[in-house]
């Protein structure tokens, strides 16, 4: 009795709230690929389960490599995500670890005001940049957005690993240095392996906005071959009031692929780095 009143319990308070969260979280995924599975005129017909698939066809998807530049879309997208995400995580170890641990003037002052950084809308700066990029020639060129990204990944990075490296005792990297190794030797041959949840948490989050950016790559690259998927999606796909359901939700479950991939395979690392460096045992 006791034990069925525990499962009861257990049942109400952990399953059915955990249930309800996963259906929640998973049904726009869900409803993203049933659409894309449907012919055009099955989203319209009232005699249809909305929520299943009664003629299944990959229309949608041929229509979106054989009448888009949906391939050049995602070769675009991911050289830009991939490239930024390396110089954004070059450039965070380094001002990271060294917020971490060097002291020197304003050092306090200058970590909360990178994380302040982060803070300031994208709105409010890709005026000033745009005019950098014309004036760079950069305009509708990858590095129109390769260098412009690390602006706003750069901050968020370093201080998420400024965090995990404060983590990782003084003593081991003291004994490294009583052996005659470098700042650098110890930054790059002890620091950063056991640093791989925190560098895996800064690379995902920095893929992630890099992939999914829109506002940037609207006005820097959102002509001729070089849109990225985000704005070829748009631009490409939405024409006035007319909407192409099937190939958009084709469009969203192959852009969301990646990015689902990613989480799937680090989630474990990806949370350790969030959370490593918020408090202190």
């Amino acid at each position: 009795m006791v034990g069925g009143e525990t499962l009861g319990r257990r049942t109400l308070d952990i399953y059915l709230p955990l249930a309800f969260y996963l259906v929640f979280l998973l049904f726009p995924f869900y409803w993203m690929s049933i659409v894309s599975l449907k012919p055009t005129n099955d989203l319209f017909e009232m005699k249809y389960n909305p929520f299943w698939v009664q003629r299944f066809t990959l229309e949608n998807y041929r229509y979106l490599f054989e009448n888009t530049a949906f391939p050049e879309w995602v070769k675009n997208t991911l050289i830009v995500s991939v490239v930024s995400t390396i110089i954004s995580l070059v450039c965070s170890i380094l001002i990271g670890y060294a917020l971490a641990r060097l002291r020197f003037p304003g050092s306090n002052f200058l970590g909360v005001g990178i994380f302040l950084a982060y803070l300031v809308p994208p709105t409010l700066l890709f005026l000033p940049l745009a005019q950098v990029i014309v004036k760079l020639g950069l305009y509708n060129t990858y590095w129109a957005l390769i260098l412009t990204y690390p602006t706003q990944l750069i901050p968020f990075a370093s201080w998420l690993l400024m965090g995990y490296f404060r983590t990782i005792p003084k003593e081991i990297e003291e004994s490294a240095m009583a052996d005659g190794c470098s700042r650098l030797q110890i930054l790059v041959r002890i620091v950063l392996p056991l640093s791989i949840p925190g560098l895996l948490s800064a690379g995902i989050f920095s893929f992630t906005l890099c992939w999914n950016e829109f506002l940037y790559a609207l006005i820097f690259m959102s002509s001729g071959p070089m849109k990225t998927i985000p704005v070829g999606v748009v631009s490409d796909m939405i024409k006035a009031d007319t909407l192409f359901w099937g190939s958009l939700m084709a469009s969203a479950v192959l852009g969301s692929f990646p990015i689902a991939i990613l989480y799937s395979f680090f989630v474990k690392h990806y949370v350790s780095g969030l959370t490593a460096g918020a408090v202190k045992g």
